[in-house]
Order: structure tokens, then sequence, then C-alpha cells
């Protein structure tokens, strides 16, 4: 049976797992909508320069069909935020760093499921579309710039989330 809550303190599993810092609270705003406000920020350099950084904020508008912070519910997203990415262990990112910002937002799709009174498990799925602009750099550590302001249009999922969610 699900309980009245009304405010809820999340954190995103998959963005935790990827060494990021990520947090969210999400409120009621009426019987079926709440309203949604997560954070994440990673700022690592790690040896031999390899940047892994991103500082990303998304808000979202949520309806349950049948009961706020439980069951299915349908999502409209945005997302915003700004990166440095290079000498990563991926065929694009290791001779090549990528410093730039980001735009975009999706209609998502989710799932909560009741672990306990005031803890639940929520799965959540999204696509839309994202932009950004970009400098490409040679290397991760101070190399030639390859190209300035490259704008780039993204179509497709966007959002893929395992989160942990405390009830208040």
């Amino acid at each position: 049976m699900a309980y009245a809550q009304d405010v809820a303190l999340k954190t995103r599993l998959t963005k935790v797992a990827l060494l990021s810092f990520d947090v969210g609270v999400e409120w009621s705003l009426s019987p079926r909508w709440t309203a949604d406000f997560s954070a994440t920020y990673n700022p690592w350099t790690f040896k031999d320069n390899t940047k892994w950084k991103i500082l990303m904020c998304e808000p979202q508008l949520r309806y349950w069909p049948c009961q706020k912070f439980f069951g299915w519910f349908i999502a409209a997203y945005m997302h915003g935020g700004a990166f440095n990415f290079g000498n990563l262990p991926f065929p694009r990112f290791q001779d090549t760093r990528y410093e730039g910002w980001f735009v975009g937002g999706g209609m998502g799709v989710g799932y909560q499921i009741l672990l306990s009174r005031h803890l639940n498990l929520e799965i959540e799925l999204g696509a839309g579309y994202d932009y950004s602009r970009y400098d490409s750099f040679l290397c991760a550590v101070c190399g030639k710039k390859i190209s300035e302001d490259r704008p780039n249009h993204y179509w497709g999922l966007s959002k893929a989330n395992i989160s942990l969610v405390y009830l208040f």
C-alpha cells in the first residue's frame, strides 16, 4: 500500500555508478502531478590527465495515472549543462578532448516500486532531442584545437536511470 508523502529525496544510481555526485528532489503539486529537479556533478581529472567532468541540471514534470510516488508515471523533462571529456578508454575519446555545453529535453516513462514505507526504487527511460556546441582538442592535456564551436544535433534515447528514492 502506498502512503501520502509529498516530498522525495533521490539519487540516480546510474549516475553514481559513473562516479558522479547526483541528488534530486521531487515534490507534490497535486494528487497526480509532481515536479522533480535533479543535478549531477562530476569534477574528476584522473592520472594521465583523463577528464570526466560534467555539470548538469534536469527539471521534470510528472503525471501519475493512479497515485503519485507509486507505479507508472509519464514525464516531460529538460536538461542542460557543461562537459569536458578526454583521454578516456573509448575510441572516440582516446586522443581527443571535447569541451562544451548542451541543452535538450524529451518525454519519458517510469515506474516506482515500493521497497518500504519511505523507500522506493525508480526505473525511468526517456527519449528526445539534445543540442550541443563544443570545441575539440588533439589531446587531453593542452593539445591544439581541432575544431571550434561545433554544433551537434541528437535525436534518440537521452535518459536511462535507476534511482533510489526516499519519501518524506
